[in-house]
């Protein structure tokens, strides 16, 4: 029996045929609406003769293969001439850049669908056309060839033997992938309580096609409870790919690790872990152009050969592993790995790989959706990060310096950034004397002036391609894109708010709520698996990460003793910023208190650097004699581990660092044991009071009656949880965690409190606490 390939037209084609370099000088950000709707006003314009989107497929066996090659073709134009294959490209560089043999991909993909048009309707002879569209000066340049079917059928059997190689690997792999995984067990002796209850909510949504959001606090072993059961589905052909997606280093090894340990049980499983193209370049500065980097320059003549012989002698490709075949091919390592990944079967990586609009994987997510598992790591980082990915920012002062770089002699994009800044300056007198703005639509007149400013760079950078572009001037380009494609995207889960300082003017696209966004990338996919031991409330997660009414939600109960934890809330402190003055002696007290119930080391939590510094200050003052650390803005890696290497398994004596909430040190490391056996939290972790947070809070007052829960208490809270959740790491730990808030007492704070806090101990005064927590430790 025939083995089965189904690929796409494009695929194959760009696949076997792309050739020349690497170059981000020209449409560097993918404009996917923009492009879609020139093409329907291309083939509108074609006339009753042009049929648009004529989906074409073709069934071959050919030497064991059962290739199944399918796309839409643009258009397909019959007239009394003959029958015509058009294939629309829009295009961001200059059309005197653009010759008949400007892409042999573009005339590949081309020619595959006259072939199966021509095996459908039984035609001896057909043209081929592609047409080329600036999309910034709507040019068009159109470039037709005639071809006879049996030349097309030559050409595609062509391309069908060189992909055959490939398609051998794809076989003999899934079949060993597929056998290893029906004889594989879970990876340990026994499942630790709550993960058979989780592994099998996953699979469960897999199997349905479902999502859901998952709360599993510390310690039950989320990343093997998630990997396993959508391992076994794969096995079962309920999922082909997974994307393992996270924010931290710390927990892409976690999926690295948990992928060993199968592999230890005897896994055979392609893996990838993506890395940042800033970090992977191997340039000092990165610049992705042929003139600037030997590594771009002539990409696509190498990389075939290059990335055969990296999944043919890896199945875990790591960074040092693509660094070393991209070094020994003269390849981009970043593209190298991305062009891996689509022979992996898990790809581990950074949430942008999903849901960034600019740099999602393209090479998965540009066509039609695939039976992909998403699992989305420490959930609750995607709400801040996705409301970032789907905001833009450009600031007038950029754009004086780049005006002022290019100078009155380079006519048209002088003008061009003077129309730009007249644009901005419009917006700063509409503020008035309050120096801001918000407005519910996007602005109109900027955003015609930086399509202009687009159009004239484009053009620039051609004429000038030979010789280095300033970087400020590059990434002012790349800015104006990026703005231009949120400008897409924008509706009524955005505003615009402008912003005057000085002189400056900030224009900011401001997405206030992802979730339809994050919920059309999702659809990318078959299952979408969210969890994090910070979850709660659900329902709040789960409206702002873009699921719906259909969306299941699990949350799971500690696997620990609470009896190891003891929890204190001293409710007779005020935190607040106007309280914040009277409470710094109070604190300190409080916390040297902890101290006492014993020798170890602790952490203290604050809500910002500056309240911070000044209990630290009374801290030292009072209590010389405590060892302390104190975490400071724009701690380097070295700092940063100089800072947790402080808190050893056997501590000599007492020691307490002081940390910002939400900051480095309060989620996503792993003190375990008695490398941390205290840590107080100091407020309530409520967002800073500024103006874009206000902004959010009005909306979801509009939308929900729930701002300042949306925009203020929930995201306070998850940092609270995430803070005291370093204490308790695994079975044998045991330790303390001090509230300081009177808001811990309050109805609407206790409700958010897990299941295993509801042992908690109001204490009132610092000896209260102290007798409190000696008698914890004694018992």
């Amino acid at each position: 029996m025939a083995y089965e390939i189904r690929i796409s037209v494009k695929k194959l084609a760009e696949f076997l045929l792309q050739s020349g370099s690497l170059d981000n000088r020209f449409g560097g950000i993918d404009r996917a609406s923009e492009g879609a709707r020139i093409h329907r006003r291309l083939q509108k314009a074609g006339g009753p003769s042009y049929r648009a989107e004529v989906f074409l497929s073709q069934q071959t066996e050919r030497h064991g293969f059962l290739y199944r090659v399918e796309g839409r073709a643009d258009g397909v134009i019959t007239d009394a001439v003959g029958v015509t294959v058009d294939e629309i490209k829009t295009t961001g560089a200059p059309l005197t850049m653009i010759t008949e043999d400007f892409n042999r991909a573009h005339w590949g993909q081309a020619m595959c669908y006259a072939y199966f048009y021509c095996l459908q309707e039984n035609l001896e002879r057909i043209s081929v056309q592609l047409t080329y569209f600036q999309v910034d000066t709507e040019e068009i340049r159109r470039f037709q060839r005639v071809y006879t079917a049996e030349e097309l059928e030559a050409f595609y059997l062509d391309l069908l033997d060189q992909y055959e190689k490939w398609a051998a690997t794809q076989r003999d792999w899934t079949s060993v992938r597929d056998q290893s995984i029906r004889a594989l067990a879970f990876p340990f002796a026994t499942y630790r309580a709550g993960q058979r209850q989780m592994a099998v909510a996953v699979y469960r949504t897999i199997a349905a096609k479902g999502r859901l959001f998952c709360q599993a606090p510390t310690g039950i072993g989320k990343t093997v409870s998630t990997l396993f059961p959508t391992v076994k589905a794969m096995g079962e052909g309920k999922a082909e790919r997974i994307f393992y997606l996270t924010a931290k280093t710390v927990t892409r090894r976690a999926a690295e690790d948990a992928f060993a340990q199968m592999r230890d049980q005897g896994l055979r499983l392609k893996t990838i872990t993506l890395t940042a193209k800033d970090k992977i370049c191997f340039l000092e500065q990165r610049d992705c152009n042929p003139e600037a980097c030997p590594y771009a320059n002539g990409y696509y003549d190498r990389a075939n050969q290059a990335l055969y012989e990296l999944v043919h002698d890896c199945e875990a490709v790591t960074r040092e592993a693509v660094e070393a075949c991209a070094q020994k091919h003269r390849v981009c390592p970043f593209e190298l790995s991305l062009d891996a990944a689509l022979w992996c079967d898990a790809i581990i990586g950074d949430y942008n790989y999903l849901f960034d609009p600019v740099v999602y994987l393209k090479r998965f997510f540009g066509e039609s959706p695939g039976e992909y598992v998403f699992l989305v790591d420490e959930a609750h980082n995607l709400v801040d990060r996705s409301r970032d990915m789907y905001s833009a920012a450009l600031h007038k002062s950029t754009v004086l310096q780049a005006r002022r770089l290019v100078g009155k002699e380079e006519r048209k994009l002088f003008r061009a950034l003077g129309a730009v800044n007249t644009e901005m300056l419009t917006l700063r007198k509409a503020c008035g004397e309050s120096r801001t703005l918000t407005q519910e639509e996007a602005p109109k007149e900027l955003l015609t002036a930086l399509n202009r400013f687009i159009s004239c760079w484009e053009e620039w950078a051609e004429e000038h391609r030979h010789s280095r572009t300033d970087p400020l001037l590059l990434q002012l380009y790349f800015d104006a894109l990026f703005f231009l494609r949120i400008a897409e995207l924008y509706d009524d889960h955005f505003v615009t708010y402008v912003t005057v300082s000085g002189s400056d003017v900030t224009v900011k696209l401001l997405c206030l709520d992802p979730s339809p966004l994050l919920d059309k990338a999702m659809q990318r996919g078959r299952a979408s698996i969210f969890f994090s031991a910070t979850l709660s409330p659900l329902d709040y997660f789960t409206s702002v990460l873009g699921g719906d009414d259909t969306t299941k939600k699990y949350v799971l109960p500690s696997p620990f003793d609470p009896a190891h934890l003891g929890l204190f809330i001293d409710d007779r402190v005020s935190t607040k910023y106007r309280d914040r003055a009277r409470s710094l002696h109070p604190v300190a007290e409080l916390l040297y208190a902890m101290l006492q119930g014993r020798q170890g080391n602790y952490l203290a939590y604050f809500p910002s650097y500056s309240y911070m510094n000044e209990v630290y200050r009374v801290f030292r003052e009072r209590y010389p004699e405590v060892q302390t650390l104190l975490q400071t803005a724009g701690m380097d890696e070295e700092a940063r581990m100089e800072f947790l290497n402080r808190f050893d398994v056997e501590p000599e004596g007492t020691l307490l660092g002081f940390c910002v909430l939400g900051g480095i040190y309060a989620e996503g490391i792993d003190l375990r044991g008695e490398r941390l056996i205290g840590t107080a939290i100091v407020g309530v972790g409520l967002p800073q009071v500024n103006a874009e947070q206000e902004i959010l809070r009005a909306y979801y007052d509009r939308t929900n009656g729930e701002g300042f829960a949306f925009a203020y208490q929930y995201p306070g809270m998850n940092k609270v949880l995430q803070a005291a959740g370093r204490v308790i790491r695994g079975e044998q730990d045991r330790g303390v965690v001090l509230l300081i808030d009177s808001r811990f007492s309050t109805a609407s704070y206790r409700n958010l409190f897990p299941t295993h806090w509801q042992h908690f101990q109001t204490v009132r005064s610092a000896p209260e606490l102290e007798q409190a927590v000696a008698a914890f430790w004694e018992h």
